[in-house]
């Protein structure tokens, strides 16, 4: 069966490139064809990153160092990013930091805008600043959302509350850009990461009751269960979906 390459010359920015969640992501679409443009904070995991790619698929990948909190940073890697390549068609947001484990009452205010300026505000600066480039190319917008801002996990306040906020932004600009025939939508991950095993290794009695709640029994891969859905959503086989929230859950959630 011949390899579908539904990315092929289309240019991606990813957000946070240098994560493992990101990471796998990245690997999803240079698998299908596309080229990379690779945003964080921290130079060193976007680097392997890139690395990776062009060692196992022979794609493009350009690295910015660039802090999503500071907008003229992102206009500047925005900007830079489409003069590299000519053109952007879809922009991913995965980038975000969190005090997670606080409770509420515990979090500080300065806890809190850690959340809403690395992921709130970080969306918001990227899709304001990628819309006259989506525009033109008629591209797709995938945020990063989570599920402990739907079940109002514990020690997550301000975490859940960056979340939702991007997920009520989404909706909006789904509104507003549909008339430029650009998709906006969000998903809500669930995948196994290098902390999770690590916990699960240090705790591994809650871990099994956690894997047990997850109907599928496993946690999601990176890049096989994340990355390709997210591949879909930016692929012209999903552009009459937008608005819409999908719960990549292993069936965690699951909604009427």
């Amino acid at each position: 069966m011949q390899h579908l390459r539904r990315m092929e010359d289309r240019i991606v920015l990813l957000t946070g490139g240098g994560g493992g969640i990101a990471r796998g992501v990245a690997r999803a679409f240079a698998d299908e064809g596309a080229k990379l443009i690779l945003t964080d904070l921290y130079p060193g995991g976007m680097e392997k990153t890139k690395a990776e790619l062009e060692r196992d698929f022979g794609t493009e990948a350009f690295t910015i160092v660039t802090d999503g909190a500071d907008e003229d940073q992102v206009k500047a890697a925005i900007d830079k990013g489409v003069e590299h390549f000519g053109k952007l068609d879809v922009l991913i947001n995965s980038a975000q930091a969190s005090a997670s484990g606080l409770t509420l009452v515990e979090h500080t205010k300065k806890d809190f805008d850690i959340a809403l300026y690395s992921g709130l505000y970080a969306t918001f600066f990227y899709m304001k600043h990628a819309f006259p480039y989506l525009k033109e190319t008629k591209g797709s917008v995938i945020n990063f959302a989570s599920g402990a801002g739907i079940s109002g996990k514990p020690g997550q306040s301000s975490y859940a509350a960056a979340k939702e906020g991007i997920r009520g932004m989404s909706r909006v600009a789904a509104n507003e850009w549909g008339a430029y025939d650009i998709n906006v939508n969000v998903i809500l991950p669930l995948v196994m990461t290098d902390k999770l095993a690590e916990w699960g290794r240090e705790n591994p009695e809650m871990f099994k009751k956690n894997l047990d709640e997850i109907p599928l029994g496993r946690y999601g891969d990176a890049e096989k269960d994340i990355g390709k859905v997210c591949v879909f959503l930016a692929s012209y086989d999903a552009k009459y979906i937008t608005g819409d929230t999908l719960f990549i859950q292993g069936g965690v959630g699951m909604k009427p």
